[in-house]
């Protein structure tokens, strides 16, 4: 270990009752030594500390309280503790030995943590972690010779319920805050981009298309003489139009490189978003391939005098340019590369990329990711993964803060082998690059994730260790057909543009430890997984931003952490919205158990207030699905849509592309046939829809997600509201 750092000796309190997440031998000594040795250890056989601590204690011949919460009653427990602090010891419980995933930031399962809340006794929380200074090692669960301690004694909890609650948000917040605090995320993505690829120069992006392979070093190589014809040039942003793929890291590291913010632009948006991108973003000048265009002939192309084509750059590039600067690459040392290009003059909180949000809800929002945050956000996926020789499927778009952060920017700075292909849709040719080059993490959306399963043998997937899903709710159908054909389970997981953008992940779980039998569990079902080392969270009211909740119980969901975005451009009345001494309000409903694993109810703009109730509008879309006997074959046939109503404040409108609903003249007899429907399966009455319009079809974007929009649209229009 790199040594021990010890924070908060101000709030030591003598005789006192403290609850750590974790325990070291190193902490461990220095909590014995701030308590002056007068001290009692509470321990439960059935989940005992490591051999080493039990050791320790029997060299400082100190007391330990041994008890099994499961056949001791908490108010014995509470005895036992009370008659310590009465004589002036201070009790310390000693989590012991767990089944963990990785990244886990504590060790206490939650069977421990809903006991702790029966005692009614206030504690101490001890926060430990290790940290290291790569993004591979930057957060650790375990001892690791590459890391160093961070030991906190926190305030002392008031007293009142719920105490595990509050023990649980006590560890994250003050984890979110050291993890905010390591050097590593003061420095700059670029630099450590080229320091990784110099140590890992020969590891390949692969082109599902062609075959080809591109050696990292290559990518800098070009990346450095494609930087330097930009560095001439006076833009501050570029827009980058490009696929997944050597071409996409290329253009994205070559702006980086020049001091440039690449903007990745969404090529599937409407010629409105990217009128509003483009606007917002000041773009005047955009990189793309003349093949890439081909491609998309609907797109809204800019002139051909604000378009950069790879082809041309590469063919108007001297050979002997590209190979000097490859060999560059190749042979110099990183620290001569990055004084070349002055990588560390932005770094930190300064703009690393810029990417703009689907607009689902509205038109799309300008999110700055700086430095800090991606290597934030990467750093927390890392510490969540096995990276030993972990190879990446890229198919999602870089346009999405997944496909930047996840499959193009965490395999450059982990040294990971990525096979890229530009259509995420193309299940077969998927499924093949995945069995071809055994591929071992895969990223989808549920509805990219289905076809791919459609397509797939028993085997197809026996090399991927992680299948995740997300931007959409796992359908427990889905699961269970991945597991049933392929023996493989999805994982499902979380995140915003706004966050970098993963917040929480299921994962398999860990194997047993012997002599405990307790474990921290990867996976929760239906949650979307545990939350992310780094990252802690706060739940309000929805109706009232300063009415705050305990953390398992249902409201809004706040998030902060080194990789929380601080605000969208140009958009200073929503972030007042949004912001609240430091705490970004997602807009999504939820709670999280004592595992910290975060189950959503859906989104706040997915809810209505009728009669001054919150009605789920996925909740009521669950059970029309279920009563109209709808499944994930047959696409999205209905939607749930909110619109003003003067008696109960907002009404709840269907939109159906089913062919029973086609005849609008029918409508009074399908919703009071629908209202019928609800009550059979005891579904209050007021969820049950006001309107009836039918649809041609859904409204979706091209991400597979509802357009909340155009479906509000749709109704508005439908019922003549849309000119009020």
């Amino acid at each position: 270990m790199a040594g021990l750092i010890v924070h908060g000796k101000e709030n030591i309190v003598t005789p006192g009752f403290y609850m750590p997440n974790r325990i070291s031998i190193e902490a461990g000594r220095a909590l014995h030594h701030l308590l002056e040795g007068k001290v009692c250890y509470l321990v439960d056989p059935t989940f005992p500390p490591s051999d080493e601590i039990m050791d320790f204690l029997k060299a400082k011949q100190v007391e330990v309280e041994y008890f099994d919460f499961r056949h001791t009653t908490s108010r014995a427990v509470r005895e036992q503790i009370m008659a310590h602090l009465d004589a002036g010891i201070s009790v310390v419980f000693l989590p012991g030995q767990v089944a963990k995933i990785r990244g886990t930031y504590s060790d206490v399962p939650s069977p421990f943590l809903r006991h702790v809340g029966s005692l009614h006794i206030s504690p101490i929380p001890l926060f430990l972690g290790y940290y290291g200074n790569t993004v591979t090692t930057l957060y650790r669960e375990v001892q690791d010779p590459d890391c160093h301690e961070e030991f906190c004694i926190l305030p002392k909890l008031a007293a009142g319920p719920q105490t595990g609650e509050r023990l649980m948000a006590a560890w994250l917040e003050k984890g979110a805050e050291l993890f905010a605090a390591q050097p590593l995320l003061s420095t700059s993505l670029t630099t450590n981009i080229v320091r990784s690829i110099k140590a890992n120069p020969k590891v390949e992006i692969i082109d599902g298309m062609t075959g080809a392979r591109l050696p990292f070093f290559k990518a800098l190589g070009v990346s450095m003489a494609v930087a330097k014809m930009l560095r001439k040039r006076d833009d501050k942003r570029i827009g980058v139009i490009l696929p997944p793929g050597g071409g996409g890291v290329i253009a994205t590291l070559s702006c980086l490189l020049a001091g440039i913010t690449p903007v990745l632009i969404n090529y599937a948006s409407s010629a409105a978003a990217f009128e509003s991108t483009v606007r917002q973003a000041g773009l005047k000048t955009f990189i793309t391939a003349r093949k890439f265009m081909q491609k998309l002939p609907q797109f809204p192309w800019p002139p051909a005098e604000q378009l950069i084509l790879v082809e041309d750059l590469l063919q108007n590039t001297s050979k002997l340019t590209l190979i000097s600067n490859v060999l560059t690459a190749k042979m110099a040392p990183a620290s001569l590369i990055c004084n070349m290009f002055d990588t560390d003059a932005r770094k930190n909180n300064d703009e690393a990329v810029m990417l703009f949000t689907s607009g689902s809800s509205g038109e799309p929002k300008g999110v700055v990711l700086t430095h800090r945050m991606v290597l934030a956000n990467a750093s927390q996926c890392a510490c969540r993964l096995d990276m030993n020789n972990l190879s990446f499927l890229a198919s999602l778009p870089i346009f999405h803060s997944f496909g930047l952060t996840v499959t193009m920017m965490l395999p450059l700075l982990a040294g990971c082998t990525v096979c890229s292909y530009p259509n995420p849709t193309d299940a077969r040719n998927l499924n093949e690059l995945i069995v071809k080059h055994k591929l071992s993490l895969v990223c989808a959306t549920p509805t990219f994730g289905r076809a791919m399963l459609r397509r797939a043998e028993p085997d197809t997937f026996k090399n991927v260790r992680y299948f995740v899903l997300g931007a959409e709710k796992l359908q427990a159908d889905l699961e269970q057909e991945f597991i049933d054909k392929c023996g493989i389970q999805p994982m499902e997981g979380y995140g915003l543009t706004e966050t970098s953008p993963v917040i929480g992940v299921n994962m398999p779980n860990a194997a047993p430890v012997r002599g405990s039998k307790f474990f921290v569990p990867g996976t929760v079902r239906p949650s979307i997984g545990a939350l992310l080392p780094g990252i802690a969270v706060r739940i309000t009211d929805v109706d009232d931003d300063n009415v705050e909740l305990p953390l398992t119980e249902r409201g809004m969901i706040w998030f902060k952490g080194a990789n929380v975005f601080s605000g969208y451009i140009g958009r200073p009345e929503v972030n007042a919205e949004i912001f609240r001494d430091g705490w970004f309000k997602t807009g999504d409903i939820g709670q999280m158990d004592l595992n910290g694993f975060l189950t959503l109810g859906g989104r706040l703009s997915r809810f209505s207030k009728v009669g001054g109730e919150m009605v789920p509008h996925e909740g009521v879309e669950l059970a029309l699905s279920q009563a109209f006997e709808l499944t994930a074959e047959d696409g999205v046939k209905i939607a749930i849509t909110g619109v003003s109503d003067p008696q109960k404040g907002e009404a709840m409108v269907l939109l159906s592309a089913l062919p029973q609903h086609a005849r609008s003249s029918e409508e009074k007899e399908h919703l009071a046939a629908i209202r019928n429907l609800m009550q059979e399966r005891k579904i209050p009455t007021l969820w049950a829809p006001k309107y009836l319009v039918p649809v041609e079809a859904i409204p979706i974007l091209p991400t597979g997600k509802l357009d909340l929009r155009g479906c509000k649209l749709l109704a508005e229009e439908a019922l003549g509201l849309a000119a009020r």
